[in-house]
This record gives structure tokens, C-alpha cells and sequence, in this order.
């Protein structure tokens, strides 16, 4: 498994921040369901950033849904994330799929998650997003997952031939945490070399402090984010290291990737482990720089 790092400075291309205002403007937060997020949503998360809502194997899909509602409600989008693994049955997945149409979400994204065993019958996001289909495609935009680096249980060449299984069902593309520019790069050149043609969510890890992800972290069964970085031991000394990590410094070294139309990306997905205030402060800085 690659350590898909960011290594170096050499050879750094010239950041160009202007470059980069379109995809700020297209951002997206990924916040995690625990008790204190609502409040910290409408203390800091201007409404029109979408937000994406984890689910957690361990507490299944009240708590995201639940969650989901309240900030519909708010006036925010929503974006519930819906791993295949959590559904117990056709009906479950039927009833949550009318719930959720009901109360007004028109995203959703869909991965396979990490429940083992799965609650159900499903153990792919694939047949989940056919079954979305049979029931008349009831959501606008639905997201599938992408892995720059390589999955700890799926073979690299799998996890790209899956999004061109999952490309008809979809809409766009939501790519998992990479600290290594060169491999984002290349990553999504090779995407676009086997003619999947969705725009891309670039994965982004938001500026998050020692001390809340550490706290985080002791909820691992909170939300993918906090799982992913378990599961990757070296990644977590990166953010726990002070000065280990920025994250304008992977979009300063990827800015004219990102940029290209070649690589058709539609935004940022940031996975904020909920420091909500941290990173819209963040993103702010980060506007008034392109602006500069």
C-alpha cells in the first residue's frame, strides 16, 4: 500500500491562487453526526456550503439521518452519506430512500462502507445504486467514492473499474483522503484515461488542530474520516506533527491539476472531523487570497 504522502518540495509548481477560487467556491463539508454538530453548523457553516453527513457501522443510520433532517430544516444542503453495508434489507433501504425524498435532500452519496459483516443484503454500493434507479431516480445528484490511494482491501485496478460499473447511476465523484500531489495527479489522469467522465470531489483533509483530532479520534466509530485515519497510523503522526500538514499546501502543489478541464474537477470535498470554525475560517483566508 502506497503511503501516499506528500514528500517534498522539489520541483514545486507556482501557486496560483486565482487558479484555484473556482473550486473554493464549490466546497463542500464533511461533518460527522455527534451531538454538538448541529450547533456548531449554525454557529459557523455559512448556508451555502453543502454539507455530507457521515454514518457510522457502529450507530447505522439514525444518527445521519436524523442529523440530515434538522439542518434540511435549517435551510442547508444536505448531502447523507448511504454506505450499502447498513442497509438490512430491500425495504430498509426503500424506506430511507422515501424519507429522505420526502424531507427534501436531492444528494446523496453512496459507498460500499465498512460494516463486516454488512447489516443486509448488500455488500457493494453498486446494487444499492440500481435500486435507486428502479425507484425513479428520486435524487438529483448521487455520489460514488474514488481512492487515490490505494484501498486497504481493493485492488487499485478494482476500485477504477468500479466507478465505470457505477458511472450511469452517478453523478459525480467523491475521491478519499490524499496528501501526496503527485498522486492525486496521477490519479486522476488515470481516470480519465479509462473514460469515466465525472466530475471529481477532490478529498481534502481541513486544517485540523492536534488536540480536536486527537479527540476525535477516540470516536473512531463516529464517521469514515476518523475510521480512514485508524486504519493509516502514518497519516495521523502527519496531522498530529506539528507543522505536518496544511492543506493549502497540497492545493498550492496540485493547482494546476486541479485546474485543468482535463481533469474535470467540480470542487472540494473537505473533511473538516468536525473543527467546522477552523475550517471556514480557513476557507475564507484562502478566498481572500484567490481574490488578492
Amino acid at each position: 500500500m502506497s503511503a501516499c504522502l506528500d514528500t517534498g518540495d522539489a520541483a514545486e509548481p507556482r501557486y496560483r491562487a486565482a487558479g484555484l477560487l473556482p473550486l473554493l467556491r464549490s466546497i463542500r463539508y464533511e461533518i460527522l453526526p455527534t451531538p454538538a454538530t448541529e450547533e456548531k453548523v449554525l454557529q459557523w457553516a455559512p448556508p451555502e456550503v453543502p454539507l455530507t453527513v457521515t454514518a457510522s457501522p457502529v450507530k447505522g443510520l439514525g444518527p445521519t439521518l436524523e442529523l440530515t433532517t434538522r439542518l434540511v430544516r435549517h435551510g442547508y444542503t444536505v448531502v447523507p452519506h448511504l454506505p450499502a453495508r447498513l442497509f438490512e434489507s430491500r425495504a430498509h433501504l426503500d424506506d430511507v430512500v422515501a424519507r429522505l425524498k420526502e424531507s427534501g435532500v436531492r444528494d446523496v452519496f453512496v459507498p460500499a462502507g465498512d460494516a463486516d459483516p454488512p447489516a443486509g443484503p448488500y455488500s457493494a454500493a453498486l446494487p444499492v445504486l440500481r435500486r435507486i434507479t428502479e425507484l425513479g431516480s428520486p435524487f438529483a445528484h448521487v455520489g460514488i467514492t474514488g481512492y487515490p490511494e490505494s484501498h486497504p482491501r481493493i485492488e487499485d485496478d478494482i476500485t477504477v473499474q468500479s466507478m465505470w460499473d457505477k458511472r450511469e447511476f452517478a453523478t459525480y465523484i467523491v475521491s478519499n483522503l490524499c496528501f501526496d500531489p503527485r498522486v492525486l495527479t496521477a490519479w486522476l489522469a488515470r481516470v480519465r484515461r479509462r473514460r469515466v467522465t465525472l466530475p471529481v470531489y477532490v478529498g481534502v483533509a481541513g486544517p485540523v488542530e492536534r488536540a480536536k483530532l486527537l479527540a476525535v479520534a477516540t470516536r473512531i466509530g463516529v464517521g469514515e474520516s476518523t475510521r480512514f485515519l485508524a486504519r493509516h497510523p502514518s497519516w495521523f503522526l502527519r496531522f498530529a506533527t506539528p507543522g505536518g500538514y496544511a492543506p493549502e499546501r497540497l492545493l498550492r502543489r496540485s493547482a494546476s491539476a486541479l485546474a485543468s478541464p482535463d481533469m474535470g474537477v467540480g470542487g472540494l470535498h473537505v473533511y473538516t472531523f468536525n473543527q467546522i470554525a477552523e475550517t471556514e475560517r480557513w476557507r475564507q483566508a484562502m478566498l481572500a487570497r484567490a481574490q488578492s
